[in-house]
C-alpha cells in the first residue's frame, strides 16, 4: 500500500460515519494561518498547527520539568558527550510508516538550523546516528547543560519530528507536505487560508500513560474533529458567535471584549497559561537608523512600557511592567541593565537622539490590522518614536504580511522593515538559550539580525555552565549587554485568558494552545 492510499484509508477512518454525528471543537484561533512549516517560523499559528499534527522527543510539563514524550528511554555517557535515546513502541505516521530514528536525526538537524537553542545545540553536534529504527544517537564534541531542556522545548520554534523525506527539505525552504505522528491528521483537502482549517482524530496515535501536563503527558483525544475558523476576525462578531454557541472557543479575546464575555451566558474565561506573554518591540540592525546602537538606545529610552501595556491591555488585573529581558518571576528574571530603558524618561530619549547623529530617515514600522492582542502596539510606539524626535512611516497590513516581511533583509525602501512589535510566550523568552531575541550570530539570528561577539561568547559560556549560580550572573551579563547594544525593546508582561462554552473542559495548563485533553460534553 503505499503511502497515499494508506493516508486516505487513515483519513476515512477518522472521518467516521461523517461529520454531522462526529463531535466537533470550533475554535476562533488568534490569528490566520498561512504558514504550515513550524521550523520555518516561530509564529504562533505554525506553532499550534505543529502541535496538532506532529510528536516531540521530549515536553515540558506545567512545573517547567522536561519529560519523556516519543523516546522510551535515554542514557548518556560517563562523559557527557553520548547520548543514546531509545524511541517508544507504537510511533507512526499519518501515512502508516513507523517512526525511525533516521527521521528523528534529519528533523532535528533541520531544527537546528532555524532554532536559535537548536543552533547553539548543533554547535556541540559532532553528529547524529540512527544505529538501529527504534535508537537515535547524539555525539557531542564537548559536553553541554542542556540536551533535554533544548529537545523538550515547548514553544518556537519547537523540534517537531517529521518523516526524513520531508525534514531532508532545505531549511529555509517551506515544507510542501504535512505529515506527522501527532494526536491529529491535517485535513490538507479542506484547509482554506482565511477561511478554515480542519484536524480530524489520529485513530492510531498511542498515548503515553502520565496525566497531561503542559506539553508532556498522555495526549488524550476526545473529539473527532477541531475546526478552526479563521475568517471570524472581528471582536464583536466573536463574541456573539461564543455567546450564541456558534462557536467553542475563543483564543485570544480582544481586551476590551472580556467585560462582555464576563457577562455572556454559558461562557467562562480559563487563564491556562498563568505566567502569560512578553511584549517586544524589535529593531532590524541592518538599515539605518537602527543600524546604530546609538539610535536604538534613543528608542529604548522612549518606550517606557506602561503606555504601550495600558493601550493595548488596559485591564489592570491583567498586566504589569517587567524590567526585565527574561520572564519575570522566573531564574533569570532581573533589571540587570535596564536602566536606559526602566529609569528613563522622554526628555532623555530626545537628548540621545539628539547626540546619536539621527539623520531623519524615516522608522517604518510594520502595523498588523488583524491581530487583536499586539495591533495597538505599533501606534504607541509611533507616537513615542516621534515625540523623541523620530520620523516614523506607520505600514498596515495583516498579521501574515508582517510575518512574510519581517524575514525580508532588503531595505525599507525595497519592501523590508525597520521596527515591528510582538509576544512571546514566556517559556520562549525565560533563558539566554531560548530567547531568540537575545541572539546576536548575525544572519543566523532571529529576525532583525544583530551582530556581537560579546553576546554570543557569554551565550557559549552560558550553554557550558552546570552551576546555577554561574548560569544566573552570565544571564545578567547577557542582559546587560544586550540593553548595551539595544537588541530588542522588552515592553512589559500580560496574559490573555481563553473564552470558552462551559461545556467545554479539560484545558492543560502550560504555553501554546493544544487540544488534547478537552472534552466537549
Amino acid at each position: 500500500m503505499n503511502r497515499k492510499i494508506a493516508l486516505a484509508v487513515l483519513l476515512a477512518a477518522a472521518a467516521g460515519s461523517g461529520v454531522a454525528q462526529d463531535k466537533v471543537l470550533r475554535v476562533v484561533p488568534h490569528s490566520n494561518l498561512s504558514i504550515l512549516d513550524p521550523i520555518w517560523t516561530t509564529q504562533y499559528m505554525a506553532r499550534n498547527h505543529g502541535y496538532m499534527v506532529y510528536d516531540t522527543l521530549f515536553g515540558t510539563d506545567e512545573k517547567s520539568r522536561v519529560q519523556p514524550q516519543m523516546v522510551d528511554k535515554w542514557s548518556v555517557s560517563p562523559d557527557q558527550r553520548l547520548w543514546t535515546f531509545t524511541l517508544r513502541d507504537g510511533l507512526e505516521f499519518h501515512d502508516g510508516k513507523p517512526v525511525t530514528g533516521e527521521d528523528v536525526a534529519a528533523s532535528i538537524a533541520r531544527w537546528g538550523k532555524r532554532d536559535a537553542m537548536g543552533q547553539k545545540l548543533m554547535s556541540f553536534v559532532e553528529r547524529m546516528d540512527s544505529p538501529d529504527p527504534k535508537t537515535f544517537r547524539i555525539f557531542l564534541r564537548e559536553a553541554c547543560g542542556f540536551v533535554l531542556e533544548a529537545l523538550g522545548k515547548p514553544s518556537s520554534n519547537v523540534p517537531f519530528i517529521m518523516p526524513k523525506r520531508v525534514a531532508d527539505t532545505d531549511a529555509f525552504k517551506q515544507i510542501e507536505e504535512y505529515i506527522g505522528s501527532g494526536p491529529y491528521i491535517f485535513k490538507r483537502d479542506e484547509f482554506k487560508p482565511g477561511d478554515k482549517a480542519v484536524y480530524v482524530k489520529n485513530p492510531k496515535y498511542k498515548p503515553r500513560k502520565e496525566k497531561a501536563s503542559g506539553t508532556a503527558g498522555g495526549k488524550l483525544v476526545y473529539v473527532d474533529r477541531v475546526e478552526w475558523n479563521l475568517a471570524l476576525r472581528d471582536a464583536q462578531a466573536q463574541v456573539n458567535a461564543l455567546a450564541k454557541g456558534e462557536v467553542d472557543v475563543l483564543e485570544r479575546p480582544a481586551f476590551e471584549s472580556y467585560e462582555q464575555l464576563k457577562k455572556a451566558p454559558g461562557v467562562v474565561l480559563v487563564t491556562k497559561d498563568p505566567l502569560g506573554f512578553q511584549y517586544m518591540g524589535r529593531f532590524n540592525h541592518l538599515h539605518p537608523p537602527f543600524d546604530k546602537p546609538k539610535i536604538r538606545q534613543a528608542a529604548l529610552a522612549a518606550f517606557s512600557q506602561e503606555p504601550f501595556l495600558r493601550a493595548q491591555v488596559g485591564i489592570k488585573e491583567f498586566y504589569k511592567p517587567c524590567a526585565s529581558m527574561f520572564t519575570c518571576g522566573t531564574p533569570y528574571g532581573s533589571a540587570k541593565g535596564s536602566d536606559v530603558q526602566s529609569k528613563s524618561n522622554m526628555r532623555k530619549a530626545q537628548e540621545l537622539l539628539k547626540a546619536s547623529g539621527y539623520d531623519g530617515t524615516p522608522v517604518v514600522i510594520l502595523k498588523p490590522t488583524d491581530l487583536a492582542a499586539i495591533q495597538k502596539l505599533p501606534d504607541v510606539g509611533a507616537q513615542l518614536l516621534r515625540q523623541a524626535g523620530f520620523k516614523v512611516d506607520l505600514q498596515a497590513m495583516d498579521w501574515n504580511t508582517v510575518v512574510s516581511r519581517r524575514a525580508k533583509k532588503e531595505p525599507p525602501s525595497a519592501g523590508g522593515w525597520n521596527m515591528f512589535f510582538t509576544a512571546w510566550v514566556a517559556p520562549d523568552i525565560w533563558n539566554p538559550l531560548t530567547n531568540a531575541a537575545i541572539g546576536s550570530a548575525g544572519e543566523k539570528s532571529w529576525f532583525g539580525w544583530p551582530s556581537d561577539a560579546k553576546i554570543e561568547e557569554l551565550r557559549e559560556a552560558f550553554a557550558r555552565a552546570t552551576d546555577d549560580k554561574k548560569k544566573r550572573e552570565l544571564a545578567e551579563a547577557i542582559q546587560a549587554r544586550a540593553f548595551e547594544i539595544g537588541t530588542h525593546a522588552p515592553l512589559g508582561e500580560y496574559v490573555n485568558p481563553l473564552a470558552t462554552r462551559k461545556n467545554i473542559s479539560g484545558w492543560v495548563i502550560g504555553p501554546g494552545d493544544i487540544y488534547w485533553n478537552v472534552k466537549k460534553n
